[in-house]
């Protein structure tokens, strides 16, 4: 029985450290993010209009991207993510 509970006290405490983890560390909208993602898209040559900034809304995040003119996927640079609760 003692094993039982500190298997359910361990479980317990992991997802109390994953909701602070996920509450403490997003931007707290959807704006924010963009603001963000732009004001970090700034500092990039956009002259050539291989950089920009897209909304994942399945993954809640703004993320700035490197395109290229071939067929090949962007690369991303960096994720932005907001808590959507």
């Amino acid at each position: 029985m003692k094993i039982v509970n500190l298997v359910f006290q361990v479980f317990f405490l992991l997802v109390i450290l994953l909701f602070l983890i996920y509450f403490l560390t997003g931007y707290d909208s959807a704006f924010e993010a963009d603001q963000n993602c732009h004001s970090y898209l700034s500092s990039y040559d956009t002259i050539s209009r291989n950089y920009g900034c897209d909304h994942d809304t399945e993954t809640h995040q703004w993320i700035l991207y490197e395109s290229n003119d071939k067929n090949e996927p962007a690369k991303i640079i960096k994720k932005f993510r907001y808590k959507f609760l």
